[in-house]
Formats: structure tokens, sequence, C-alpha cells
């Protein structure tokens, strides 16, 4: 069985032209809050914790720690967990030099038989942006 983690890099249209605006959404545990799990905490040493489902029920929480960022422009985590030192997951802030529209390039690493699943877990994500923040 293959376990050398491949990576993932999909591309999504944004419908702002404005990074901060997106800086809001992917940069801070607020914005992550409101879009990518229930619960979105800093535990302090660019350490931040994510929890999916009720913190009093059935919930499934992992921790990132934030390995690079730039306002305004990406930031890159890695699971606290994760056993591949050169897995990561990133999401960057780009623009169309022909459109001068904003894209977000979103990169994450999965096994080769979950990067499937992976894609349709970012498209749900980017869905929720959308839909809480009209980005």
């Amino acid at each position: 069985m293959n376990t050398t983690k491949q990576k993932l890099y999909i591309e999504y249209p944004l419908a702002t032209k404005s990074p901060g605006l997106v800086w809001e959404q992917i940069g801070t545990v607020h914005g992550l809050g409101r879009w990518l799990a229930d619960y979105v905490e800093d535990v302090g040493d660019d350490v931040i914790s994510f929890t999916w489902g009720e913190v009093w029920t059935d919930h499934h929480t992992l921790e990132a720690r934030v390995v690079e960022r730039q306002r305004n422009s990406y930031i890159r985590l890695q699971w606290v967990n994760e056993e591949d030192p050169e897995a990561y997951w990133e999401m960057r802030i780009g623009r169309s030099d022909l459109t001068d529209e904003l894209f977000l390039h979103v990169s994450d690493y999965a096994l080769p038989e979950d990067i499937d699943d992976l894609h349709d877990l970012w498209d749900g994500n980017m869905e929720r942006l959308h839909r809480v923040s009209g980005l």
C-alpha cells in the first residue's frame, strides 16, 4: 500500500476584488470559524484548534500549526499530528493578470486513495465560504 501523500491543488474563483475581504475569511480564527469548521479557536503558539460537530456530543477535533502566513496573501498550516513532514494545507489568494479577478488557490495532501474525497471536501468548504460570505 502506498503511504506517500499526493499534493492536491485546486483553484476557486472568488466574487470579490478585495484581498482583505478574503483574508478575513481564511487568515483569521473568526473567519475560519464561519465556514471551515463548527468551532475554531486559537490555542496559542500559532496553533489553531478545529472542531467539527458539537463539543458536548459526537465531534472531531484537530489542531493545526500555522507554518507560514502573509497578511492578504496566504496561510499555510500543518496538522499537529501529521506524520508526513512534507504535507501541509494552504490557502493562497491569487489574482488573474488578464481579468483582475481573485482566486483562492488551495493546496492539500492526502493518500492517493483519499484524493477524490479531499477534493469533494474542499468543494463543500468553498460552497460554505460562498454562502456565508458571498465571496
